[in-house]
C-alpha cells in the first residue's frame, strides 16, 4: 500500500511523465509509432521515473529539468526490454504479446533501436556533460552484461560471482545512475549523488534477484509470463546455481538442463521448476537479496531527512518483498 501512497502524492507529475514518454516516441511513421507504444500502453512499474523524481527532492527539483532524465532512462529499459524478447525469445511479457511476437525479430529489433536512440536525443537537451559521461559509460556496462548472459546460456559451470556481475550490469545500473543522475539533474552535492547510487545500485541487485525468484516460484498471472521462461531459455540464474549445489538434486537438475539445451528449450520444464522450488536455493536467493536492501536502506541514512527519503526506503522495502 506505501507504493501506491508514494505513487499517488507524485500522481500530477508522473502524468507528465507518461505524457512525456508516449509523445516521445510517437512518430510520423505509422508502424514504428504502433510497435514503440506497445510495450509501453502494457504498462510497466515505473521504478526509473519515480526514484528519478525522489532523487531530484535532495536538489533544486525542477520537473522540467528531471523529465529529461526520467524519461530517457524508462526508454532505455524499455528499448532493452524489446531486444531482450528477441534474444530470449518470449513470446509475452506483462501479459501482452511481445513486439517481435506480433511482428517479428526484423521490426522489434529496430524497434528497439528507435527507441533508444530517441532517448538519447532527449538527454542532450542536458547541458551537464558529466550527465552524459555516467549514462554513456553505464551503456556500455549494459551491453558488456547482455553479452556475458548470451554467453553463459545454458552454463550450469559459472560462478554465483559471474552471476552477480552479470546482474550489475544488466538491471543494477540502471536503477543505480536513476537516482544518481536525478539528484545531479537537481544540481545536488557530490556526497548526496554518490550515496544516492549506492541505495539504487543495491536495490537494483535486490530487483533482480526477486525477479529471478518470480520466475521460479511465481505464477503466470502474477509475473505475465509463463514461469519457468529463463532456464527454458538457458538463463541460468541465482536459484538455479544455488539448487546445482545441493548434492541430491545436482544430478538431475543437470539431466533437465541439458534435456532443455539440446530442445531449444522446447522440453516440458516442470520437473527442473520443481526440483529449484524444493532446494535451500529459494531460502538462501531471498536472504541475499534482503541483504541487499539492507545495504540499501543504510545508504539513505546519511541523507538529509526530508520525505524523499522515507519515500525511497519504502522503495526499497517493496522490491524487497515484491510478488509481481
Amino acid at each position: 500500500m506505501k507504493l501506491l501512497d508514494i505513487y499517488a502524492k507524485m500522481r500530477a507529475d508522473l502524468n507528465k511523465i507518461e505524457k512525456e514518454l508516449e509523445r516521445s516516441i510517437t512518430s510520423d511513421h505509422l508502424l514504428l509509432s504502433e510497435t514503440s507504444l506497445h510495450l509501453l500502453k502494457a504498462g510497466g512499474k515505473r521504478i526509473r521515473p519515480v526514484i528519478v523524481l525522489l532523487a531530484g527532492k535532495f536538489g533544486d527539483y525542477r520537473l522540467d529539468v528531471l523529465e529529461k532524465v526520467a524519461v530517457p532512462l524508462e526508454l532505455i529499459h524499455m528499448a532493452s526490454l524489446v531486444h531482450d524478447d528477441v534474444i530470449d525469445d518470449a513470446s509475452t511479457r506483462r501479459g501482452q504479446l511481445t513486439v517481435k511476437s506480433k511482428w517479428d525479430n526484423r521490426i522489434a529489433m529496430y524497434t528497439g533501436d528507435y527507441i533508444h536512440a530517441k532517448a538519447l536525443t532527449i538527454v542532450t537537451e542536458l547541458s551537464n556533460p558529466a550527465i552524459h559521461q555516467v549514462l554513456s559509460k553505464a551503456l556500455v556496462e549494459m551491453c558488456i552484461g547482455e553479452m556475458e548472459q548470451i554467453r553463459d546460456f545454458f552454463n550450469t559451470g559459472q560462478t554465483v560471482r559471474n552471476y552477480l556481475l552479470r546482474i550489475r550490469r544488466k538491471t543494477a545500473l540502471l536503477i543505480a545512475i536513476s537516482c544518481q543522475l536525478g539528484a545531479m539533474a537537481a544540481g545536488a552535492g557530490e556526497q548526496i549523488y554518490n550515496r544516492l547510487y549506492r541505495f539504487g545500485y543495491n536495490i537494483g541487485m535486490a530487483f533482480q534477484i526477486r525477479d529471478d525468484l518470480l520466475d521460479i516460484c511465481g505464477t503466470e498471472k502474477q509475473i505475465g509470463k509463463p514461469p519457468g521462461s529463463d532456464i527454458r531459455q538457458g538463463n541460468i540464474t541465482l536459484p538455479v546455481l544455488l539448487a546445482l549445489r545441493e548434492a541430491d538434486k545436482r544430478e538431475e537438475l543437470l539431466t533437465e538442463i541439458a534435456r532443455l539445451k539440446s530442445t531449444n528449450g522446447e522440453a516440458d520444464s516442470s520437473r527442473a521448476i520443481e526440483l529449484i522450488r524444493n532446494s535451500e536455493g529459494i531460502g538462501e536467493a531471498e536472504r541475499l537479496a534482503s541483504r541487499y536492501i539492507d545495504k540499501a536502506v543504510h545508504a539513505l541514512s546519511g541523507l538529509p531527512d526530508i520525505p524523499a527519503r522515507k519515500s525511497l526506503k519504502d522503495i526499497a522495502y517493496f522490491i524487497g518483498e515484491r510478488s509481481y
